[in-house]
This record gives C-alpha cells, sequence and structure tokens, in this order.
C-alpha cells in the first residue's frame, strides 16, 4: 500500500487532452470554431454519426459534493425559456451541416435533468430530433434523480429513444447521506429502478463515490450490499474530487471528515472485490458492468471510447454540447460554452454562439490524445518508430522508468501496457504523457488527488 502514497499527487481526471486548465489562453475565433465543425462533420457524419451532450443545470437543492455547473431554484417556470434557448442553439448548429445529421448518443446531464418536467423533456427530444436520422445502434441515456425521477419522466423518455438511465445513488448510509445534502432511501432508488425495468429500459448505470465524508468501510459494504440487491447493468464507482477553491459547497465539511490515503483506497477495493463476486467485471477506470452490458462488449472488442460523457460503447468524432457550461469536441478543436444563464440566454437571443473558450489541438496534441485514450480505454498503447521523434513520447518513456521498477508497467519497444493491479495509477501513466502539464507545472493545487 506504499504505492498508494507515493502515487496519490495531484492530477487530471484525463476526460479530454489536453486538459481544460491547458487549454489555449484564447479561445478560438468563431469562425475558426465553425470551419472545425464543418470539417468534423463532414468527415464523420456518414460513418460514425454525431453526439450529443445537453446540460440541464437546474437542481432544487445543492449537493454539497458535487462539481457539476448548477443553479439552484425551486421555481421551476425557468424550465420553458430554458428549452427554448437549447432548441435555438442547436438550430445554429444545424445550419452548419451540409447533411441532414445522424444522431449516434444523446446523453442529458445535469444539474438534475429530471427536474425538468416530462412534457418539456418529451418536447426537447422531440425538437432536437426534428431534422436528424437516427442511427440503428444509437444510445440515449439521462442522468436520474431518485427523488424525483417519476413514471411520467421514464415512459417520456422511453418513447423518444432513451434506453439507459444512470441513478446518482453515492452512497445509502443516512449520516453519509446527511452531510452532502443528499437524503434518498433505498426504497425510492428501488422503486425508479422497478419501475424503470418494466417500462423497458435496457441499461441501468447506478452512479456511486468513495471517499465521501463520513464514509467507513461498513458503510460502504453495506451500500454495496444495497446496490447488489437492485443489480444495475452499470456501476460506475468515482473518486471523490475535493474541490472547495472551486465548489464553496463543499466547505461544508472538511478533510478531517474525509478518508484519505491508504483508508480511500482501501474503500475502493472493497467495492471493487465485493462488485466481482456478484458478477461485475471491472471495465477502464472506476467502472463496473456486467458482461450481457454493452460496455463490457465493447471493451472485449478494445472498442471502449471516452468523451466529456465518460466511458461509452460508441465512437463519434464529432461531440455538440448545447446548454450552459457544456462542451463540444470536434476531435481537433474544443469549446466550452459560457457558464452564467444569463450570458448563456444573452448570446443565444442574439444569435451568437455561447462560447467563451476553447482549444484547436496541434500534431503533438493529437498524438498526446491517441495515446492518453489508449491507456483509458485499453490500458495499452502503441507508436510508431516515427512518434519517438516526438518529444513528448520520448519524454514519457523516460519519465515512466520509476513505474516499470515498481511493477505496475511494462515498457517495451515501441508498446506500454499497464498491469491490472495497475489500474488506480493509470491516470498516473496517463500524466507522463502529458506535455502541457510538464510544461506548466501549476504552482498551487487546481486539480483534486488522483488515487
Amino acid at each position: 500500500m506504499n504505492l498508494i502514497k507515493k502515487y496519490n499527487v495531484a492530477g487530471p481526471r484525463y476526460t479530454s487532452y489536453p486538459t481544460v486548465p491547458y487549454w489555449d489562453a484564447t479561445a478560438p475565433t468563431i469562425g475558426r470554431w465553425i470551419t472545425n465543425v464543418k470539417k468534423s462533420f463532414d468527415e464523420t457524419n456518414a460513418s460514425d454519426g454525431i453526439a450529443l451532450y445537453i446540460h440541464l443545470p437546474f437542481c432544487e437543492s445543492l449537493c454539497t459534493y458535487c462539481g457539476c455547473n448548477t443553479r439552484i431554484t425551486v421555481n421551476h417556470a425557468v424550465e420553458t425559456p430554458y428549452i427554448d434557448a437549447l432548441l435555438k442553439e442547436w438550430k445554429m448548429y444545424l445550419k452548419l451541416f451540409g447533411d441532414t445529421p445522424r444522431i449516434k448518443e444523446i446523453h442529458l446531464g445535469g444539474g438534475t435533468p429530471t427536474f425538468f418536467s416530462a412534457e418539456n423533456l418529451k418536447k426537447l427530444i422531440g425538437g432536437i430530433l426534428e431534422n436528424t436520422v437516427v442511427c440503428s445502434d444509437a444510445e440515449f441515456s439521462f442522468e436520474a434523480h431518485p427523488n424525483n425521477t417519476t413514471t411520467q419522466h421514464l415512459k417520456a423518455l422511453n418513447e423518444v429513444g432513451f434506453t439507459r438511465l444512470s441513478l446518482g445513488i453515492q452512497d445509502f448510509d443516512y449520516k453519509v447521506q446527511e452531510i452532502v445534502n443528499r437524503i434518498q432511501p433505498f426504497e425510492k432508488v428501488e422503486k425508479v429502478v422497478n419501475e424503470a425495468r418494466k417500462i423497458g429500459y435496457e441499461s441501468i448505470n447506478f452512479d456511486l463515490i468513495y471517499g465521501l465524508p463520513l464514509q467507513t468501510r461498513k458503510s460502504v459494504i453495506d451500500t454495496i450490499n444495497k446496490v447488489n440487491l437492485l443489480k444495475p447493468d452499470r456501476i460506475a464507482f468515482y473518486s471523490y474530487a475535493h474541490v472547495p477553491w472551486i465548489k464553496p459547497g463543499q466547505r461544508k465539511f472538511t478533510e478531517a471528515d474525509l478518508p484519505i490515503d491508504e483508508e480511500k483506497r482501501a474503500l475502493y477495493e472493497i467495492g471493487k472485490e465485493k462488485f466481482s463476486e456478484s458478477g461485475y467485471i471491472e471495465i477502464g477506470m472506476d467502472h463496473f458492468s456486467l458482461d450481457t452490458d454493452s460496455l463490457y462488449k465493447s471493451a472485449e472488442q478494445k472498442k471502449l471510447h471516452r468523451n466529456f460523457m465518460g466511458y461509452t460503447h460508441s465512437y463519434s468524432k464529432l461531440m455538440i454540447g448545447l446548454g450552459v457550461s457544456s462542451i463540444s469536441d470536434t476531435w481537433y478543436a474544443y469549446a466550452q460554452n459560457v457558464k452564467k444563464v444569463e450570458e448563456y440566454y444573452e448570446l443565444i437571443n442574439k444569435n451568437e454562439f455561447p462560447i467563451f473558450k476553447g482549444h484547436i489541438l496541434t500534431q503533438e496534441d493529437l498524438i498526446i490524445r491517441k495515446h492518453i485514450l489508449n491507456l483509458m480505454c485499453k490500458l495499452e498503447t502503441s507508436w510508431e518508430q516515427k512518434e519517438e521523434q516526438c518529444e513528448a513520447v520520448y519524454n514519457a518513456i523516460e519519465r515512466l522508468s520509476e513505474m516499470e521498477n515498481d511493477k505496475l508497467i511494462e515498457l517495451q519497444p515501441f508498446h506500454l501496457k499497464i498491469k491490472k493491479s495497475a489500474r488506480p495509477f493509470v491516470r498516473n501513466v496517463c500524466m507522463a504523457f502529458d506535455a502541457r502539464l510538464w510544461k506548466n507545472i501549476p504552482q498551487s493545487q487546481i486539480f483534486s488527488s488522483i488515487v
């Protein structure tokens, strides 16, 4: 367990490369962004389709562990103007496309998507799909809060193509729920799961977090025992990211309330063991699935993909993010929308793309991105001899010598493999390739701890 202390440093989670803090200081011009979107659409629409991430930021109360961009309100009059703005933004993108978009993936995230009424969610998706073609293997998913997800929500979204939902569980222990301000009894979760299966949802995911305040080995075991009773198809078992300098709500508790280092990692290992006993297989990092789920099948076929929405079984080069704070990815460039609802409305009403920052990837960025994606999804990567001329690859090999000595990786000419026992350190391996991080090591903490 000494390796946990050794490698438990602050580092990125690598939902992208370069990571957001290392994007270029100036956002791409709107003209350059439009050019990138058109290029990616032309290259990928016919073969792979496109993905959509739609950010619905509203929540009725603040979960203090949360690191997402949210707007807390109990005023549901905000629903209609926000949906109208989302559909206007989507129409701005439709005008850029030279052909009918083929939708491969839609994910509703938040915030709390089920803050919105079933009718309004159906109106939103109906508007999005109006001038599109849905791919035969498309996957539509949404994040749901067990406390406010109704049968009407489940039916309405299923009727417009949603077959997967992700329930934010985090922990079933009452003390933990209380301190993070998310009290949701097991019975409510059970009711939503049973109803979703009855309606015909094909895949149900549970989001769990280890390292939350007041969590103990006993509480984690109890939580996972309850999870196993409901047998979700997928489980995301995330490490809690303590970033109170970014999310002040996390100051409701202190570091003294948090399990750290070996104790925190022990919570993960307990969970991993119990998931394995119940037939779950570890996929990538922090994820587990049954062997009947598409995530497992894509991992077995070496087709697992990772984007800003997390792991997915489908690959789309172009991902359009709609709504406040959403990030779009053309593969060659990133762009993030403004984070405040009022500013978002102002720009949309002026028919302007609501982008406030982004990044155009260099050739070196694209090489590094490929390797980090391989490591995240396949736990291995290879490079051609000519790529050794890329300084970042050469430097990564040098930096990884210590991890090789610690028997965490297998390093061969033109090939790197992470050992199964070294999954806790995947992000450390990725950091070795992160040229932008090494060129500008942060002087203050901007990332949470890795392990």
